[in-house]
């Protein structure tokens, strides 16, 4: 297959591509590569809900599963990371020559904490640090959440040298936190005589979560329709550039550092009156990551474009995110929201994920194990 020119072009214009989606299939069937080589992906992404649709939905597991659980017990969590970092192994080894190629700056894929540390930074830092040994390898992140806890976790796993990719940040000022998070935690590591060197993050910023939820509260005539995700990843932009220039940023440049970078998420269109690309389309600029479902990678291939001028240009967004206040609602309060709907959701799908593993477990001794778990009331 040839290179699709549409996502050659969105990269050429400094967007990274990543995939929003992590599989056994994908990696083993040669897809994953495909999508390297043809459509420009350069790094990819991983949550708990990917991994249970992935473990649930598919037998590739379980001849893997009974052997750990034969050597190792009966540990669900644990034959869950083992199952997992597999793929995300696979997935560093495919992504790896696109690492060397960028000098470290791409090919990255990226494992999450486990959700119900959400709240407690040490378990946080003591898993991620776990987790970073274990896979031992220079193109992989550890996803923390943005909540309280986990900026704190943020700081001190940067100071520890260990690459982070922040994930549900719904609101600008939170992304502000994260980015200050992390530039504490490089200033630290610097005081510590530590080398900056190879240290990478990004900040994952939200998007048709917002859209939907805030669409739901506006009257129907509303002009904001639509565009409070835009306007708020545009201005978070905005401060991305603000706070990766000046003086102390090129103290830290000096010693190796280089910009958490900006990486726009949830970017499947949820609402079918919008364009199936907006999140792409809208939001392409220099140094940021667009993590897109595959349906959404396939879209822009067929029929994205990309603008001569850069759609980042902040223009009326912050206008947009006023408006929202004038129409009478608390767009923290609605962030906020999202934030503790976004931990919840994934806290359920890693349970279920739970009781998938264990599910086959106990079928194993009677027979293969089957891929549809018993639902948890």
């Amino acid at each position: 297959m040839a290179a699709n020119r549409n996502l050659a072009r969105l990269h050429e214009a400094g967007v990274s591509i990543w995939l929003d989606t992590l599989s056994r299939h994908l990696l083993d069937s040669g897809e994953f590569a495909e999508l390297i080589r043809d459509c420009s992906v350069t790094g990819a992404t991983s949550n708990p809900a990917i991994f249970a649709k992935a473990i649930t939905g598919s037998d590739l597991y379980d001849e893997q599963l009974g052997r750990l659980a034969s050597a190792h017990g009966r540990d669900t969590q644990e034959l869950f990371f083992a199952l997992a970092l597999e793929d995300v192994r696979s997935a560093a080894r495919q992504l790896r020559a696109t690492y060397d190629r960028s000098d470290g700056r791409d090919g990255f894929i990226s494992f999450e904490c486990t959700p119900d540390l959400a709240d407690d930074a040490a378990a946080t830092v003591a898993q991620a640090t776990s987790l970073w040994k274990r896979l031992d390898l220079p193109n992989v992140m550890i996803k923390v959440p943005a909540t309280r806890a986990g900026l704190i976790a943020i700081e001190e796993l940067t100071r520890q040298g260990i690459n982070v990719n922040v994930t549900l940040i719904f609101a600008v000022d939170r992304y502000k936190e994260v980015v200050d998070a992390y530039l504490r935690g490089l200033s630290a590591r610097a005081g510590d005589g530590r080398s900056l060197a190879g240290i990478a993050s990004a900040a994952s910023f939200f998007l048709s979560r917002i859209d939907t939820k805030v669409d739901a509260l506006l009257a129907d005539d509303s002009p904001l329709h639509g565009r409070v995700a835009i306007a708020s990843a545009r201005v978070a932009y905005q401060r991305y550039l603000e706070s990766f220039s000046g003086r102390e940023w090129g103290r830290l440049v000096d010693l190796g550092a280089r910009p958490q970078r900006p990486l726009w998420a949830s970017t499947g269109t949820k609402n079918p009156a919008y364009s199936d690309v907006l999140y792409v389309s809208e939001l392409i600029g220099p140094g940021v990551i667009n993590t897109m479902p595959e349906a959404t990678l396939r879209a822009f291939g067929d029929h994205g474009q990309v603008s001569e001028t850069l759609a980042v240009d902040p223009g009326g967004a912050a206008d947009v995110l006023t408006g929202v206040a004038s129409a009478g609602h608390d767009l923290r309060e609605i962030t906020d929201g999202l934030e503790r709907e976004g931990v919840r959701s994934f806290c359920d799908a890693y349970r279920r994920l739970l009781d998938c593993i264990e599910h086959r477990l106990g079928t194993a001794a009677g027979g293969r194990p089957t891929a549809s778990p018993p639902r948890r009331s």
